[in-house]
């Protein structure tokens, strides 16, 4: 028994068609050509008992795509980005598509590495959740090889944006967290990224609609480390001389540095109110209750997929830059013995 790969030219004289009466068929164009029937199942029929697949090769060299896409991520183990990278790999793998996954480590240089080992492999298209502070270098990319920026974006970008509107969701879970309380901290990562901005800026604007006065001291920034929000926490808990009243972690690393202080220094209760941007399941299971945003990674991800067939179809289209609602997830419940500013 043979197990060579059936050609196209072996299903034609199976079919007893032509060459190109089967390949009219395999892709979808017999309605076009006029192809009746009975030998549009008759090739199919064919095909299938061989399990024959088309080389991408040869599929590759006729389009002059290689039906490959590329994404960069800062952090594989990061959630959100592993659960937009899940997704958007179904969406590619549906439609013919392979995804090639790659990590920054949040490092430019490392970034340029990737990047240039997704280029030199042909993707038709990059995914990028940037470490970069400007579009210098992605411009260049952008000369050979398409770019979706996602998370994390410029202002009056060049190139199509995917974000979450983190502002709108930060300034809605934050004034739920300050009712009843004087004073909020605000424990954030790289103010340098357009995700950091748009959090702290929904956490001003809470602070404005509760009627509390804004205070640069209560604001403390790092990185995304759990490790920073560790140490962020020790600072704060030196600075007031006790555990805040509230605070709004801008991850959900960096919550975890925080709750394992307050946890190893004895100072985790009901007393502190809590929220923090990214959620988890693990959370509706913790005895104390923290009120958490959580991005719509499914529709970031089809929105990076639509963005992608897109700019392969309509190169000279115009960017777009979106912004898709986060959703919030309410656990705590403020009583009224708990309102108290003292």
């Amino acid at each position: 028994m043979t197990t060579k790969k059936l050609k196209l030219a072996d299903i034609a004289r199976l079919a007893g068609v032509s060459k190109s009466t089967v390949s009219f068929v395999l892709n979808g164009h017999a309605k076009k050509h006029r192809i009746n029937e009975e030998t549009v199942k008759k090739v199919e029929a064919i095909a299938a008992a061989n399990n024959y697949s088309p080389s991408i090769y040869a599929r590759a060299l006729k389009s002059k795509q290689t039906y490959t896409a590329g994404l960069v991520i800062p952090d594989l183990a990061n959630m959100g980005f592993a659960s937009i990278a899940k997704r958007l790999e179904v969406l590619c793998r549906n439609h013919g598509y392979q995804l090639l996954i790659a990590s920054s480590d949040d490092n430019p240089e490392m970034e340029k590495q990737v990047i240039q080992s997704l280029v030199d492999r042909q993707v038709d298209v990059l995914f990028v959740a940037t470490s970069f502070t400007s579009e210098q270098y992605l411009q260049q990319v952008k000369q050979t090889t398409p770019i979706i920026l996602f998370d994390r974006v410029f202002e009056d970008s060049a190139f199509t944006t995917i974000k979450t509107d983190a502002a709108s969701a930060t300034q809605e879970v934050v004034s739920k967290l300050v009712e009843g309380v004087d004073e909020c901290w605000y424990i954030g990562g790289q103010m340098d990224l357009s995700p950091s901005r748009d959090r702290f800026i929904g956490y001003q604007a809470a602070l404005l609609q509760a009627g509390i006065d804004f205070r640069q001291e209560h604001v403390l920034n790092k990185d995304y480390q759990p490790s920073s929000g560790y140490d962020l926490m020790a600072n704060v808990v030196s600075s007031r001389g006790c555990a805040p009243k509230a605070v709004f972690t801008a991850s959900y690393s960096l919550l975890e540095g925080v709750l394992r202080y307050l946890t190893e220094h004895n100072m985790l209760s009901d007393d502190i109110q809590i929220a923090t941007f990214d959620n988890y399941d693990i959370l509706d299971c913790l005895p104390l209750k923290i009120d958490s945003v959580e991005q719509d990674c499914e529709s970031i991800a089809q929105a990076l997929f639509n963005a992608g067939q897109s700019v392969l179809e309509h190169p000279s289209k115009a960017p777009e830059q979106l912004s898709i609602p986060a959703k919030i997830h309410y656990r705590r419940q403020v009583s009224a013995n708990k309102r108290m500013l003292t």
